[in-house]
């Protein structure tokens, strides 16, 4: 399922993931509380999740559940980001991310693990 998820969709989503099932009400005081929006604008970017198939509306009591894991939008977000910056090439990504990065030996040995499960 592909759903371009954008910057204030992703925070409803983050709350969701975390959270599980909440109703709009209360997706409403988490966000409030996390980055100042009111009511107004919490309800306005649910009913756009919900129109992109990101979050059912279930009722009664308008509560509002995930259709989309966070791996999956993670995975999505990764490959686009891939494709458009470095043409389509998963090793020019990692490459490029691995020699800007000042990486501490731990997070070296991590990457190193990860790609040898892979083999």
């Amino acid at each position: 399922m592909k759903i371009k998820l954008f910057d204030s969709e992703l925070k409803v989503m983050e709350v969701l993931w975390r959270e599980g099932n909440l109703t709009a009400g209360q997706l409403a005081l988490i966000l409030k509380e996390e980055t100042g929006w009111n009511r107004n604008t919490t309800y306005t970017v649910i009913k756009k999740c919900i129109d992109k198939g990101a979050i059912e509306r279930l009722e009664p009591n308008f509560i509002c559940k995930a259709l989309i894991s966070k791996e999956e939008v993670q995975e999505q977000e990764t490959t686009e980001l891939i494709n458009k910056m470095f043409e389509g090439s998963p090793e020019r990504f990692f490459a490029t991310y691995i020699n800007e990065k000042n990486l501490t030996k731990k997070q070296i040995d991590k990457l190193k693990q990860i790609v040898d499960k892979l083999k």
